[in-house]
């Protein structure tokens, strides 16, 4: 793990840890002291965890297939006005465009698509790489998501 503090207000912190569903409080614990670190309001900390959260859910339970010897890679660049965080598994990827979207009537009751929805009503920008094992996430500052200074 890498925590740094550069510049004042920003943190970049690295995790790399095994599939295990065990690794989601320490997770949440990163997020939640990193986020009052650089002054995010506790609702932007709530959200923005919830994202990190389904996305690591993702990647341990679909993409590494919960083989606790791969391993799921965060990565999180946060000052005042941004937070970027990247999450990796090392599994063999999906398509986005074949989840489907589960506010449709036909998908209500299914129980697959509800966490990549959320991922995405709760940031500003999504980017699906490397065939799907890697998610990029950016929140802008903003009045409904993040502080004014």
């Amino acid at each position: 793990m890498v925590f740094k503090r550069v510049h004042g207000m920003h943190r970049l912190i690295r995790l790399e840890f095994t599939s295990a569903f065990e690794m989601l409080d320490f997770v949440q614990v990163v997020n939640d002291h990193i986020g009052r670190g650089v002054g995010f309001d506790e609702d932007s900390i709530h959200w923005i965890g919830v994202a990190i959260r389904e996305c690591v859910i993702n990647a341990i339970k679909h993409g590494n297939r919960r083989d606790e010897k791969k391993k799921v890679h965060v990565e999180a660049n946060v000052n005042s006005k941004q937070a970027e965080i990247v999450v990796e598994d090392e599994g063999p990827g999906f398509s986005r465009r074949s989840v489907p979207d589960p506010t449709l009537p036909e998908n209500l009751e299914k129980c697959s698509g509800r966490g990549i929805h959320l991922i995405e009503a709760y940031v500003h920008e999504v980017e699906w790489s490397k065939g799907g094992r890697r998610v990029r996430m950016v929140i802008h500052d903003g009045p409904d998501v993040l502080p004014r200074g």
